[in-house]
């Protein structure tokens, strides 16, 4: 069963997310050749005060 795992800042809608999910879930079927029941995605939101590049919160750029 493949998991994919897509972090992210909050902020895009829902139509984006189901486009996404329907889209990587294609391709994953495609890819690894396995039913698109058995793809699993976790999309998580993690806002930008939680998230740091080069020692700097993203918050405060």
């Amino acid at each position: 069963m493949p998991v994919l795992h897509l972090e992210m800042h909050p902020g895009r809608t829902q139509e984006q997310k189901r486009n996404f999910v329907r889209e990587a879930t294609r391709a994953v079927v495609e890819t690894l050749v396995c039913p698109p029941e058995s793809v699993e995605i976790i999309i998580s939101e993690i806002p930008k005060d939680a998230w740091a590049v080069a020692g700097k919160l993203k918050s405060d750029s």
